[in-house]
């Protein structure tokens, strides 16, 4: 038997989860950026195996387009109705053409927190030991519902005993069989025809394997995991929360031992597929999603929420919701700010407080500080935004492209209804609704003349706070009170 590289790993994913009490099935739900399912097969994944299949029965649909999204190499094996797992391991092996010769590592689907590295010991004690099926097993402070480990006095296995089946003595043991196991291919298929369903469930446990096994006088072992939270399988919606935080709390340790300032981890919420470069820093409140990337020396939070976007090396984040957008080195963004797709910011940048943009490229040095709205718009380099703009990109039917250049200077309060371009050097008059193109170094106003009509208040509010206020006012020598 080969312990480098498995003949297959199958993934047991058929079952319902109804104690998640959810529409979704179980092994899709989400943490830390993968479904369980996801987690698994990344985890196995690591062995490298010849052969990847996924045992799907309820919901199958949902979940097979699911791995063909994540991992369209995989296969997958029908269990149309959950028999047990000694069942479903069947139908995986039926898949692949029956008995396999090498290593068949089995494992569940709703595992999240095992490891490529507890599996590739498990596979290399299996090699070494030369067993006929080898167990992980972990020593957990409750094993209430596990099937235990039962072994003779010299320590070898002799068999595993669901909870439901245990005497109050096996019951005792907190030695529990974690559902991953390693077998002989040939060996393991002719036992799967000989387990019987006289059980409490009336099914077919893939545990039985391991007696047959013995008294057919074949070696079976173990392999003790070294984290008994790796193997917890999740069944609820709390435990789904737990195994959230110890995955964050395993990445956020792996960032800063990489040299990532993390200022509370507590309150940091990272996805598997997250980076990070030395000196980065993460303040408090931030959650940082898909293939977010935080450069050398980046700050990012308090309060953001960033998702696949990129932060280049020394720039600034702060309460900002970013989604498929780029902050350029020595940028800064926020606070309060919505960068969404598109959104390119250039090498020292400002979009501040209260700005959204949208399929927006921003050049170097140009500041669009506060209140604005900038959408379907290239602005070129060292230009200033005023106050209170907004690209008016949408004409209720079509997408419209605004382009402002390099160093221009826009007023307050300016509209610009795209298509519209404004040249190299330009200024915009505060007011202005800009609908033609402004040249290159022209001033550009597009408001109407002030009016003022005296006496308007006195005669249309007559006895208001306001119409007494100017009065007074009136009274006072040129106005001044």
């Amino acid at each position: 038997m080969s312990s480098s590289r498995p003949a297959a790993v199958v993934v047991l994913a058929a079952g319902e989860g109804t104690r998640m009490k959810s529409a979704t099935p179980k092994v899709l739900h989400d943490i830390c950026g993968r479904s369980l399912v996801g987690h698994v097969l990344a985890a196995a994944r690591e062995l490298d195996p010849e052969n990847l299949v996924v045992v799907v029965g309820h919901a199958r649909e949902k979940v097979v387009g699911h791995l063909a999204e994540i991992d369209p190499g995989v296969r997958t094996a029908v269990q149309a109705e959950q028999n047990g797992t000694g069942h479903a391991v069947r139908m995986a092996l039926e898949e692949l053409g029956g008995g396999l010769d090498g290593t068949v590592v089995v494992v569940c689907g709703d595992t999240p927190l095992l490891s490529g590295d507890t599996l590739r010991a498990l596979a290399s004690a299996h090699g070494t030991d030369g067993n006929a099926v080898t167990v992980l097993t972990a020593e957990v402070p409750d094993a209430t519902g596990y099937g235990r480990i039962v072994r003779d006095a010299s320590g070898a296995v002799t068999a595993i005993v669901e909870h439901k089946d245990a005497s109050d003595s096996q019951r005792a043991i907190r030695e529990i069989n974690s559902g991953v196991f390693a077998f002989d291919g040939r060996l393991l298929a002719d036992a799967l025809g000989k387990v019987r369903t006289d059980n409490s469930q009336g099914e077919e446990y893939l545990t039985d394997v391991l007696g047959i096994l013995r008294e057919a006088g074949h070696r079976v072992g173990a392999a003790v995991a070294a984290d008994h939270r790796e193997i917890a399988g999740i069944n609820n919606r709390v435990q789904l929360a737990e195994a959230r935080r110890i995955l964050n709390d395993r990445l956020l340790t792996r960032a800063m031992l990489a040299g990532v300032s993390v200022v509370d981890p507590a309150t940091t919420w990272v996805d598997v597929t997250v980076t990070f470069e030395q000196d980065a820093i993460v303040l408090p409140g931030t959650q940082l999603q898909g293939a977010t990337h935080v450069a050398e020396g980046a700050e990012v939070g308090p309060n953001c929420r960033l998702k696949d976007t990129r932060v280049g090396a020394g720039a600034r984040v702060d309460n900002t919701v970013a989604d498929t957008a780029e902050v350029g080195p020595e940028a800064k963004v926020g606070p309060f700010a919505y960068l969404r797709p598109g959104t390119r910011i250039g090498v020292k940048a400002k979009v501040g407080t209260y700005v959204e943009t949208k399929n927006a490229t921003i050049g170097e040095g140009t500041k669009i500080p506060h209140l604005s709205y900038v959408g379907d718009a290239t602005i070129g380099e060292y230009s200033n935004i005023g106050a209170a703009s907004v690209f008016v990109n949408y004409d209720g039917q079509d997408k419209h492209h605004t382009t402002i250049g390099s160093h221009c200077r826009t007023g307050s309060d300016n509209m610009f209804v795209a298509p519209v371009t404004v040249g190299d050097g330009a200024y915009t008059a505060a007011g202005s609704v800009i609908t033609k193109d402004v040249p290159p170094g022209s001033l550009a106003v597009a408001r109407g003349q002030q009016r003022n009509i005296e006496g308007w208040v006195a005669r249309k509010r007559p006895g208001s706070a306001a119409a007494k206020a100017a009065e007074t006012a009136s009274r006072e020598p040129d106005g001044e009170g």
